[in-house]
């Protein structure tokens, strides 16, 4: 089987964008040449150029080609990634062993978006994503505990066991989720736009509200209602695609006329990021949550990424790709491999210091997962009406009102 059209142009670009100028640049150059190109501010602060990991459609202006990072921040990037790959290799395990049922889908290859992403917002933006959600629940004040007992049905769950894999909830940190439906959350972040607009302060930058989704979704009719929509009304709206090349099992050149998703919104502007270099999508994404949040009207996103497994714990992944091309990816694209000799020729860390820290993660990691398996399962009382009704002032009401009968277990055969 050989590799699609859409992966080939994904690594294609790479390629060309390795070789376009005379120094290193982007994720794949680096990892190709051992050395990302930078330039030392301070033993501890460094620039990094960022040349071609950017494309622009109907924008006079574009994010940086270098930015800036100290050791702090690179190092807080590199462990979050390596947490949530660690935490989705531990989800794939326990759902083989039967400790997790139902969906899942798995994030591992993606971490840069959602930690890139994450890194240029604030804690007041509204972001919403698919169901592909757990590394993004991570990153959005989420626990490793909190997000396996809720993928293993307990109560100390992040949405006390109720949600399961494709709903996750962060109120406190403004994420809103975890959507079931495909390209279901879009309208509702459109809804999360229109709300920051309406309380945004006259003169002050207004909060954003991203939603995420694959290519798959790209092309439905609600997605197109709500750019018509966020345009006609300026709303602080970013549409975020995460290209992985594939919707489901089936290639973005078999299932879209129209392959340069960021230019999808026709007269809205748009930028395509390299998804799998943490550093680009920072400074991207930095640049779009300026633009928007100034009043400029919404943005769409293409962010080029890769999922390691297929669509769903169902999918070998493999059917409609082949093994050649997931290798050649992890080994010239791989963004966790991009994040850590980043650090070592930034003079940020040694190998052996990312030895440790790996070490130490994976040992958090598998510690707050024999937690959340000491969890138990949600019961009857009280925990079935917890957070489903409320009551006066938008408090939740923990007791089921009087028009709600209850079954009478005593009467039912099957129970």
């Amino acid at each position: 089987m050989f590799a699609s059209k859409a992966a080939s142009m994904l690594l294609r670009r790479s390629a060309a964008s390795a070789v376009s100028s005379s120094a290193p640049t982007g994720a794949a150059a680096a990892l190709r040449n051992g050395m990302a190109n930078m330039r030392l501010m301070s033993s501890d602060v460094a620039t990094f150029d960022l040349t071609g990991s950017f494309e622009t459609h109907h924008l006079d202006t574009q994010p940086n080609n270098t930015i800036e990072m100290s050791k702090e921040e690179l190092l807080s990037h590199f462990e979050l990634m390596y947490t949530m790959r660690r935490m989705e290799i531990t989800c794939d395990n326990e759902y083989k062993s039967r400790a997790i049922r139902g969906f899942c889908h798995l994030y591992d290859g993606q971490e840069a978006v959602a930690t890139g992403i994450n890194a240029s917002f604030e804690t007041a933006d509204s972001w919403i994503t698919s169901y592909r959600c757990h590394c993004t629940a991570l990153a959005r004040g989420g626990s490793v505990e909190s997000i396996l007992a809720e993928l293993f049905g307990n109560v100390d769950g992040q949405t006390k066991g109720k949600g399961g894999s494709m709903h996750f909830y962060n109120k406190a940190h403004n994420f809103f989720g975890g959507q079931g439906i495909v390209g279901a959350q879009v309208p509702v972040g459109l809804g999360f736009a229109f709300a920051n607009h309406y309380n945004a302060k006259p003169g002050s930058p207004m909060q954003v509200a991203i939603a995420c989704y694959g290519d798959g979704a790209a092309n439905q009719g609600q997605i197109w209602e709500s750019a018509n929509m966020a345009s006609l009304w300026n709303l602080p709206m970013i549409f975020c695609i995460e290209n992985n090349h594939y919707g489901m099992g089936t290639s973005m050149d078999r299932h879209s006329s129209h392959s340069d998703y960021y230019k999808m919104g026709n007269h809205i502007p748009g930028v395509r990021i390299d998804g799998m270099n943490v550093l680009a999508v920072k400074e991207g994404m930095r640049f779009v949550k300026e633009y928007v949040g100034s009043g400029a009207g919404p943005m769409y996103v293409e962010m080029m990424t890769y999922r390691y497994h297929g669509h769903s714990m169902s999918d070998p992944g493999t059917t409609y790709r082949n093994r050649e091309e997931i290798a050649l990816t992890r080994s010239t694209r791989d963004p966790l491999e991009f994040v850590k000799r980043t650090l070592i020729d930034a003079g940020f860390a040694d190998a052996e210091q990312i030895k440790e820290t790996e070490k130490r993660i994976r040992k958090d990691v598998a510690a707050q997962v024999k937690k959340a398996k000491a969890s138990s399962k949600p019961t009857i009382e009280p925990h079935l009406f917890e957070y489903v009704y409320s009551s006066g002032g938008g408090k939740e009401q923990n007791e089921f009102p009087p028009h709600i009968r209850m079954p009478d277990f005593s009467k039912s055969k099957n129970y």
